[in-house]
């Protein structure tokens, strides 16, 4: 995992800001806090040295499946997404509603809709 590539996809492609960061020598770690606006989701993104014991592979959908997230313009963001090398994977409609799917650095699908 690139915790620095994982911030910048969620402040740059889905608008969050970083609340709060620490590190963790107890388990060679580090969190990272990120808020959708303020007083809004928070996601905390966590981080594990290679050498730490909670450092494992992230398997799709082991334990996670996808995250979701309602956006304001779901063409504006995937045209960030895209041009920043984020390209849909997939996307569905039925008759009222709209919603895709993208994969941020670490390779777990990110649900717009």
């Amino acid at each position: 995992m690139d915790i620095q590539g994982s911030i910048d996809f969620y402040t740059n492609i889905l608008g969050m800001q970083v609340i709060g960061r620490s590190k963790m020598p107890q388990t060679k770690g580090e969190t990272v806090a990120m808020q959708s606006e303020k007083e809004g989701f928070i996601l905390e993104l966590n981080y594990y040295e290679k050498d730490s014991p909670y450092s494992i592979p992230y398997v799709a959908g082991c334990g996670l499946d996808h995250l979701a997230f309602k956006v304001d313009n779901l063409n504006e963001i995937l045209e960030e997404a895209t041009k920043s090398g984020y390209p849909s994977v997939l996307e569905m409609k039925d008759n009222n509603n709209r919603w895709a799917f993208i994969e941020d650095p670490n390779g777990i699908w990110i649900e717009l809709f």
